[in-house]
């Protein structure tokens, strides 16, 4: 419902715990985790999305929410997307209320299970790209994302799918990004 009243919603009512994600079954077999980072929640809310470098061997230029693969001192998923929104765009996690997770989403080309959690962003401190992964940050309110919803036919490598997407003029995001926006939205009841 396009101009809503976000500031309205438990969000955390909306979501899974962390406990009912992780027990979901999903595609991949390597652990990743993205977070979803929303800034101004109850006044014109806005989820951050990082533009990946073009030169990049994986997801090259590709939107995606700012995440990455588990690594050792990781104890769990949730502390892998706030290392990785830290490294990626400075977004220190003493700054994130995490308030829910999303079901998890996996790739096939990649073989990734991608772990999403929604976070509450707090403070005014500039993200900052990390210029060795992140070509620039973009931030698109909750509205203009769902106006910008459509299902496309898209030819990836040769293959035509068929995946939701959103069409933000120079961006297109589509893939995983767009199925764990798409069930973001659709919880929070923004296409009902």
């Amino acid at each position: 419902i396009v101009g809503m009243d976000y500031g309205a919603l438990e969000l955390s009512d909306l979501l899974l715990t962390h406990e009912q994600a992780i027990d979901l079954k999903a595609h991949g077999n390597r652990e990743a985790a993205v977070l979803l980072p929303i800034t101004d929640w109850s006044d014109g809310p806005k989820l951050v999305f990082t533009e990946r470098r073009a030169d990049l061997n994986k997801h090259a230029g590709e939107i995606s929410f700012p995440g990455g693969m588990s690594e050792a001192g990781d104890d769990d998923l949730a502390r892998t997307a706030l290392r990785e929104s830290d490294e990626e765009i400075n977004l220190r996690p003493d700054r994130v209320e995490i308030v829910g997770a999303l079901a998890p989403v996996g790739t096939f080309v990649t073989s990734y299970r991608i772990q999403p959690y929604v976070g509450i962003v707090s403070g005014s401190e500039p993200l900052v790209a990390n210029p060795d992964e992140v070509a620039s940050i973009l931030q698109y309110g909750i509205d203009e994302l769902i106006e910008s919803y459509g299902m496309r036919r898209l030819v990836r490598r040769g293959v035509p799918i068929r995946t939701p997407t959103f069409d933000m003029g120079r961006h297109m995001i589509w893939g995983a990004t767009a199925r764990i926006l798409t069930d973001f939205l659709t919880r929070i009841r923004a296409f009902t």
